[in-house]
């Protein structure tokens, strides 16, 4: 499935929602991992605000990839975030949307508080 790359440079990103296990599987529990590495994956809600306009993303993350006290309200960056677009069938209705995943969401609080010391 095809991975577009996302510029975060231009746009403004705060935690809407704290970091939270991602399940796979509702009914069962399962907590999601990462097929390549196996690592357990986690979704960060973020206020994506960009070109005057405000949107709230799930993030999908592994948990390594997490850094920084992330409550809400909490500027953060993106890296390495990429849109995947996705389509199934459930219950015989189509289903659609874009997926957004991360390498690392990491909090810029410090670094805001570093810079208005100066």
């Amino acid at each position: 499935m095809r991975q577009i790359p996302v510029d975060t440079s231009g746009a403004v990103v705060m935690v809407a929602k704290s970091p939270q296990v991602k399940v796979r599987d509702r009914r069962t529990g399962e907590i999601a991992t990462d097929t390549e590495t196996g690592a357990k994956l986690m979704t960060v809600d973020v206020m994506f605000a960009a070109n005057e306009e405000v949107e709230i993303l799930s993030i999908t993350v592994p948990e390594l990839g997490i850094s920084g006290e992330l409550a809400m309200g909490t500027p953060v960056a993106l890296t390495g975030l990429i849109a995947r677009p996705w389509e199934n069938d459930f219950n015989g209705q189509k289903r659609h949307g874009i997926a957004f995943r991360a390498v690392a969401v990491t909090s810029l609080a410090g670094a805001a508080a570093g810079s208005k010391a100066a």
